[in-house]
């Protein structure tokens, strides 16, 4: 009854839309309660959506089958901490009332069934462009995006976990390296490896290509914009290596892959709601196409389906030092995601200033098939599956956009995508490694 009474306010927004209607700045209004605040700015701006048939979404197989298998063993502690997890979804059943249900959502969006193995994303793009949208500000390719799990292994061995979660206490890695362009930016790269300790804060390494150096930086540095400048101070150091007048200009911080990559314990969680409105679920276009209704700020005219979505909010938790001072040490101190209760991706997220006003909004752009692209020839799966084709993150205050593109509009391999191929290994994602690719 609780669930129902939740749904109540937005089955009267959602009526208001049907499949076919096209949603603009001049009937934004009806839409105004079936996205995040935030998303409804971009809608304001010029972000058209079409209204399409909502699917359902079919999970994995062997994400089904390790779910069945493995989640009646799961639990948090006192402190939303995950116990006993193997693989498959941690809480496949969840109850509204249930004190720690949106701390549970968390850990189901973090083992979501999009990619559980291993996953390189290739040749991605980052646009980013100011509000005129006149003039691109910077565009960025990175050769990979890519990632290796230890734990939750579903399709390639080691099924289901891998050595190293039990031996090194490693959950995953993940890098996105080399930058491929803009040229002065050539070779530089990141590495992020999480601890499966809840006390234990990742580690991130830089490599800055000029002075051929790796260095380490603090979790904290994260929740900063990528890059050498804007990067707080783990690569605040590095923007003397670079002598040329290039801006590396963009929203996108690496706690924001994906929508939200923060370590899950490092936040507390508080359920808003269980409501119907809209998300990019099936889009039409891959490459996503820019949105030329408001100077390519964001992606447009794409499908977007009514869904069932939680709606988290995510407040990060004093961290080491900061504690003293009552303060995270983040960037982004509060976020408010929406999560699809079917597919457990990250379809928006509303960023919050200290001040608790209304920063940055991200809208992600997802399909659903076996294959990335049409006319894939070797990323063909024997299901469907999600793949995220795009990413909007603009800062509202001054209307500056950066476009998160997979594929990418340049990239030769435009099949971007490769999940669970054992393509990955650990080696790959060693931070040592980002040196070699560099040349």
């Amino acid at each position: 009854m609780i669930v129902l009474a939740g749904l109540i306010p937005s089955a009267v927004g959602a009526a208001s839309v049907k499949s076919g209607d096209l949603i603009s700045p001049d009937n934004a209004s009806m839409v105004t309660d079936l996205v995040s605040p935030g998303n409804f700015y971009l809608v304001k701006q010029g972000m058209h959506i079409k209204i399409a048939p909502t699917e359902r979404l079919e999970w994995p197989p062997p994400y089904k089958a390790a779910t069945e298998k493995y989640a009646s063993q799961v639990s948090l502690n006192d402190k939303g901490e995950l116990q006993n997890y193997v693989a498959g979804q941690p809480f496949p059943l969840l109850d509204p009332n249930d004190p720690q249900v949106a701390t549970k959502v968390m850990w189901n969006f973090s083992f979501r069934p999009q990619y559980t193995d291993d996953a390189d994303i290739r040749d991605v793009e980052i646009v980013s462009s100011g509000a005129s949208g006149a003039d691109s500000v910077e565009h960025f390719t990175i050769g990979h995006f890519a990632f290796y799990n230890n734990m939750g292994r579903t399709e390639v061995n080691p099924i289901p976990t891998d050595p190293e979660a039990t031996g090194a206490g490693i959950r995953y890695r993940f890098g996105a390296f080399p930058f491929l362009e803009p040229e002065d930016l050539r070779g530089f790269g990141i590495v992020r490896i999480r601890s499966r300790k809840p006390g234990v804060d990742d580690d991130a390494w830089y490599y800055n290509p000029t002075a051929r150096k790796l260095r380490a930086v603090t979790a904290q540095t994260l929740s900063d914009a990528m890059g050498p400048v804007g990067m707080g101070g783990g690569a605040g150091a590095f923007t003397s290596a670079f002598t040329k007048s290039v801006t590396y200009a963009n929203n996108l911080d690496p706690d924001s892959y994906f929508g939200f990559a923060a370590k899950i314990e490092n936040y507390d969680y508080k359920l808003l709601g269980i409501k119907t409105m809209l998300a990019s679920v099936d889009a039409e276009n891959t490459p996503a196409k820019p949105c030329p209704f408001d100077n390519n700020r964001s992606v447009c005219p794409e499908a977007w389906q009514l869904r069932q979505l939680y709606v988290i909010e995510a407040s990060a938790k004093p961290q080491s030092w900061h504690q003293k001072f009552g303060s995270s040490g983040v960037l982004i101190p509060k976020r408010v995601l929406y999560i699809d209760a079917e597919g457990w991706f990250l379809t928006a997220s509303d960023q919050y200033d200290e001040d608790g006003k209304l920063w940055k909004t991200i809208a992600t752009f997802n399909t659903y098939s076996d294959r990335p692209v049409r006319d894939a020839k070797v990323a063909i799966y024997p299901f469907k599956r999600m793949f995220q084709t795009a990413l909007v993150d603009e800062d509202i205050k001054d209307g500056f956009s950066s476009v998160v593109y997979m594929p990418g509009h340049e990239s030769e391999d435009h099949e971007s995508w490769y999940i669970n191929m054992g393509i990955v290994t650990k080696a790959f994602l060693d931070p040592h490694q980002m040196q070699n690719f560099a040349h």
